[in-house]
C-alpha cells in the first residue's frame, strides 16, 4: 500500500531496454563509422567530454548560470501569474480587467517577442530572464483560474452555511479546491522555463548551456552539444519529479493519489 504523499510513479526495469538498445546501436553506428563524429558524437565519447568537462569545471559553472537564469524568471512569471489568476478568479471586475489581456497574450508567440525584447532590455541578462517569465507566466495563471472558477458551488454553498466569510471561503475552500490545478500549470511552466531557455540563451550569452552550445557548434564538437542537451533533459526531468513530490505531498489527502 502506497503512503499518502508519496509520488505516484513508479520505475519499471523493462521501460530502460528501448533506451539502452538504441544506446547500443547509437554506439555500434559510430564505431563502424556509419555515423561519423562530426554529425553525431558516439556514446562512449559524449560520456568522457562529460567528465571532462565535470572534472574542470566548466560544465558546474556554466549551470550554474543557467540554473540562476532559470530560477529568477520562474520565479517572476509564477508569481505574477498567480497573483493575476487570484484577482481574475475572485472578481468579476477583476477578471473584466485581467482576463481580455491574458487572453491577448496566449495568441502572441514568446519568440516573436525576443527581437522586442533586445530592443528594450539590450543583450544582457535583462532580456533572457524576461522571456522566461512571460513564457511561464500564462501555464500558472490560465490552470489557477480555471481551477478557482470550477470549484463546486455547492462547497461554498456548504462553508456559508457554516458561518465562514469570503476569506474563510476563500481560504478554506477555493484556494485548495483550486491548488492541483495551480500544480498541473506549475509543471507546465516549468517545462516551458526549460525550452525558454535554449532559446534566450542564443542572446549573446557569455555563459551558461547556451553558450556551450554554440561555442561547440562552431568548432563542430557535437559531444559538448550532446552534453548539454542531456543537462537540459535532466532540468526537465528533476523540475517535474519535484512537482511531483510537491503534489504528492500536498494533496495527500486526495483519495486519488492514495492506492487501496
Amino acid at each position: 500500500m502506497k503512503k499518502p504523499g508519496s509520488p505516484s510513479f513508479t520505475l519499471r526495469p523493462g521501460r530502460w531496454l528501448s533506451p539502452l538498445l538504441l544506446l547500443l546501436l547509437w554506439e555500434a553506428a559510430s564505431r563502424t563509422g556509419l555515423i561519423p563524429p562530426r554529425t553525431l558524437a558516439a556514446p562512449s565519447a559524449v560520456i568522457e567530454t562529460l567528465a571532462e568537462m565535470i572534472w574542470s569545471g566548466e560544465l558546474p559553472s556554466n549551470l550554474l548560470v543557467s540554473f540562476g537564469r532559470v530560477a529568477i524568471g520562474l520565479g517572476i512569471g509564477v508569481s505574477l501569474g498567480i497573483v493575476l489568476a487570484l484577482v481574475a478568479g475572485l472578481s468579476r471586475s477583476g477578471e473584466v480587467a485581467i482576463d481580455p489581456l491574458m487572453q491577448i497574450k496566449r495568441a502572441i508567440p514568446v519568440v516573436a517577442l525576443a527581437p522586442l525584447f533586445i530592443v528594450w532590455f539590450g543583450i544582457g541578462e535583462t532580456p533572457k530572464i524576461a522571456l522566461i517569465a512571460f513564457a511561464t507566466l500564462f501555464p500558472v495563471y490560465l490552470n489557477l483560474y480555471n481551477g478557482i472558477r470550477g470549484v463546486d458551488v455547492r462547497l461554498v454553498d456548504m462553508g456559508r452555511s457554516f458561518g465562514l466569510g469570503r476569506a474563510q471561503v476563500i481560504g478554506h475552500v477555493l484556494l485548495p479546491g483550486a491548488l492541483p490545478s495551480l500544480l498541473v500549470g506549475l509543471r507546465y511552466s516549468l517545462t516551458i522555463a526549460i525550452v525558454m531557455l535554449v532559446i534566450a540563451e542564443q542572446i549573446n550569452a557569455t555563459a551558461g548551456l547556451g553558450y556551450l552550445v554554440n561555442n561547440a557548434r562552431d568548432f563542430m564538437r557535437t559531444d559538448i552539444i550532446v552534453v548539454c542537451l542531456m543537462v537540459y533533459a535532466l532540468l526537465g526531468l528533476g523540475a517535474d519529479l519535484i512537482v511531483r513530490v510537491i503534489e504528492g505531498r500536498a494533496l495527500a489527502w486526495r483519495p486519488s493519489l492514495v492506492e487501496a
